[in-house]
């Protein structure tokens, strides 16, 4: 099974990408920017082709375990990412929670006087889609698919 994310938007320091699983648009994704260069905690990592994993142990595991006790079997983390390590799909609203990770959310917002975007309703994006890639991820291996963003898209 493959989910894609599909990179629209960069704003200085954000990319805004949406979520589809089987072609519905399931939410939005903001990572930090593309670039050229890493820089650590402030690149978005390399479109290409991950699979997904849970990671059951380390501090954001626990605290979304307390958030979660219901459901939350472990952070799903995108392994294998060149020059990168821990990426997570969490909950976050703006480039600062980011470092490198996936956030969602159900909405999204353009700051045009910073240049930025910002995800909203992380919360209310995030159990649906944790639970869906859970069950997923249960029956066989799971993937995500990071497309580029297109240059034509680069700015607003």
């Amino acid at each position: 099974m493959e989910i894609h994310v599909k990179r629209s938007r960069q704003g200085k320091n954000s990319t805004l990408s949406v979520l589809y699983i089987d072609g519905e648009q399931v939410c939005y994704v903001l990572e930090d920017s593309v670039r050229d260069e890493k820089i650590k905690g402030s690149t978005a990592i390399p479109a290409g082709r991950y699979k997904l994993a849970f990671r059951r142990y380390g501090g954001m595991h626990a605290r979304y375990h307390r958030l979660f006790p219901d459901f939350h079997k472990g952070m799903i983390q995108l392994m294998d990412v060149p020059n990168f390590s821990y990426i997570y799909i969490h909950m976050g609203n703006n480039f600062a929670d980011t470092a490198g990770c996936l956030l969602v959310g159900k909405t999204k917002k353009y700051f045009k006087k910073m240049h930025e975007f910002e995800i909203r309703q992380s919360r209310k994006a995030y159990i649906p889609l944790y639970k869906r890639l859970a069950a997923m991820m249960e029956k066989g291996d799971v993937f995500v698919k990071i497309h580029e963003l297109s240059s034509r898209r680069m700015n607003l």
